[in-house]
């Protein structure tokens, strides 16, 4: 084969090949030992899948349904290309019954378009919008191995991991951000064994690279004021990224001034500020203006301005992501950017309300919602091992026996009487 990213070399029996490669299938899973005519890609794919502890009869899971999925899309790079997509695949998934599907860098679909009949088919298997797909939630399979290993890859039948996914054969492609390389999702065609041709790969490998074309047209000129990122969730020292590429590590109290600005655009008085900072009410003014003129001089000039104190250029959070996610109700999407508490360390009467808040309206919408995989997620970070409601919501949607006692031993260290001296 001179291709090993092929399914199939010139002149290979499909019919023969799909046999073959059930038998191998069946001796892997069944011994874990990989026998021919399995491709080296396929039988990496297959360990890491036994790795990642998929099961051969496993099921995709739907993490993001209605608004939740919408609004993710909304905001996610590749929405952008999505008619570039359609023009290109659109009519040869269609005319072909094929299907076009497009997922983000960890493998969840999200669009799923082509001929009607194989998207009725293929929904029986869960391969639908908001689905993941990954290769650890879904072994071997054509969007997820892609962007797994970060190149385009044809997965024919039998290949696939999951047993009910082997009638169906696929090529995808990643699709990279082409300023900063940043591995943004796949683009993938689905169908039937027609598309083990050599020329499904090189197609979808095209439309990629379209689509990154695409995106570095609609990518805006570099402004003349960089815009801001600032990133303060899970860590204790914000970090500041401009528009130009610049990142600035900020000191504790820079952290806390820049979390309140960029939360109030409007601008804040000196007392305003004093309040949310502090709460020894013997800070003066003074000490307050000295950290400001810092703050100005790491910033660089025309960043802030006072009276009142404000940013004076765009800025955006992941503070801000995460809220604006929550309000609109894009549950998982909310969950999956929070990266941690707020400034976890910051004493800050405003900073920690903020905190507070946002993390009680994640856990909230996450009980709500009463998503297993969403409350394990939370429930297994650092921030959640010790929360005992969302473990009684997980109890109850999911009691597994390591679910349950867990459960038991928060109940049980909630329940120890506190000695008369403790505090």
């Amino acid at each position: 084969m001179t291709d090993p990213w092929v399914a199939l070399e010139p002149g290979a029996d499909p019919d023969e090949r799909v046999r073959a490669l059930r038998r191998a299938h069946d001796r892997f899973t069944s011994a874990g030992t990989v026998t021919v005519p399995v491709r080296p890609v396929v039988a990496d794919s297959w360990r890491r899948s036994a790795g990642a502890q998929v099961s051969p009869d496993a099921s995709a899971s739907v993490e993001l349904t209605d608004g939740d999925l919408g609004a993710y899309r909304a905001e996610h790079p590749l929405s952008r290309v999505m008619p570039l997509f359609r023009e290109l695949v659109g009519t040869v998934a269609t005319d072909g019954e094929h299907l076009l599907a497009v997922c983000d860098a960890h493998g969840r679909l999200l669009w799923v378009e082509g001929h009607p009949t194989t998207r009725r088919r293929a929904s029986g298997m869960n391969f639908v919008p908001g689905a993941r797909w990954s290769e650890s939630a879904m072994g071997t399979n054509a969007p997820g191995t892609a962007v797994a290993v970060d190149r385009p890859v044809q997965v024919f039948a039998a290949e696939h991991f999951i047993r009910r996914v082997q009638p169906w054969t696929c090529a995808a492609a990643p699709v990279h951000d082409p300023r900063s390389g940043r591995l943004l999702g796949a683009v993938d065609i689905t169908g039937g064994p027609g598309l083990a041709h050599p020329h499904s790969l090189a197609f979808v490998q095209a439309v990629a690279r379209a689509a990154e074309s695409q995106l570095a047209l609609l990518a805006p000129a570099p402004a003349t004021t960089p815009e801001l990122r600032l990133c303060a969730l899970g860590r204790d020292e914000a970090l500041l990224r401009t528009g130009h590429g610049r990142e600035i590590r900020l000191s504790r109290r820079h952290s806390e001034l820049l979390v309140l600005l960029s939360h109030h655009p409007e601008g804040l008085t000196g007392d305003e500020l004093l309040c949310c900072l502090y709460e020894d009410e013997s800070v003066t003014p003074v000490t307050l203006r000295a950290e400001l003129a810092r703050l100005r001089r790491v910033l660089g000039p025309g960043v802030l301005t006072s009276r009142p104190y404000r940013l004076a250029v765009p800025v955006d959070s992941d503070l801000a992501t995460v809220e604006r996610r929550l309000r609109s109700g894009a549950v998982t999407a909310a969950v999956s950017a929070y990266t941690g508490p707020l400034l976890p360390a910051s004493q800050a009467p405003t900073v920690a309300r903020v905190r507070r808040r946002l993390a009680d309206g994640l856990r909230a919408a996450l009980v709500a919602r009463r998503d297993p995989d969403l409350l394990a997620d939370w429930a297994h970070a650092p921030w959640g091992e010790d929360d005992l409601d969302v473990w009684q919501a997980l109890a109850a949607v999911r009691p597994s026996p390591p679910v349950l006692a867990r459960l038991a031993a928060l109940d049980a260290e909630q329940r120890v009487p506190r000695g008369p001296h403790a505090t």
